[in-house]
């Protein structure tokens, strides 16, 4: 039943990264562009198959990590894995995580992400910065003609 909603879930947020829903996204290796969306509550790292979150690489431990959502925040809890684990190249025993955080347990990796940049947001500023170079122009133009 459990599984059942966690897969209901990431259905719903469509794997998409949000404040409400981030994500761990694999970086590397196996795991690339794996996406795990992360709920509220606590959740289980690990290479066992009764975590929350499943990772089958040898350099995970059984239960490697916790992630619980803690007002909104999300804190990475180590608990007591042989490899350890690290973000941002940093080894930790608990931490408040962050956009763009770079996770490591054991050797599997993973970016932190609570929000997604996308192509349309990327075109909005384009375009944005191409009228106010038109303006700034127009407007040099307007000052020689008429100073």
């Amino acid at each position: 039943m459990q599984q059942l909603a966690l897969e209901e879930e990431t259905l719903v947020s469509n794997g998409r990264a949000s404040s409400h829903s981030p994500v761990l996204l694999g970086t590397q290796g196996s795991l690339k562009d794996c996406r795990y969306t992360l709920r509220q509550g606590r959740q289980t790292i690990g290479r066992r198959v009764d975590n929350d979150i499943v990772i089958n690489d040898p350099s995970v431990s059984a239960t490697h990590a916790w992630i619980i959502n803690q007002s909104g925040h999300y804190v990475l809890m180590n608990t007591l894995s042989t490899n350890g684990t690290f973000v941002n190249d940093k080894r930790i025993h608990e931490t408040v995580l962050m956009h763009g955080d770079r996770i490591r347990f054991g050797q599997a990796e993973f970016a932190f992400l609570t929000h997604e940049q996308d192509a349309r947001n990327v075109r909005h500023y384009l375009y944005a910065a191409a009228a106010l170079l038109g303006l700034l122009a127009v407007g040099g133009l307007a000052w020689w003609m008429f100073r």
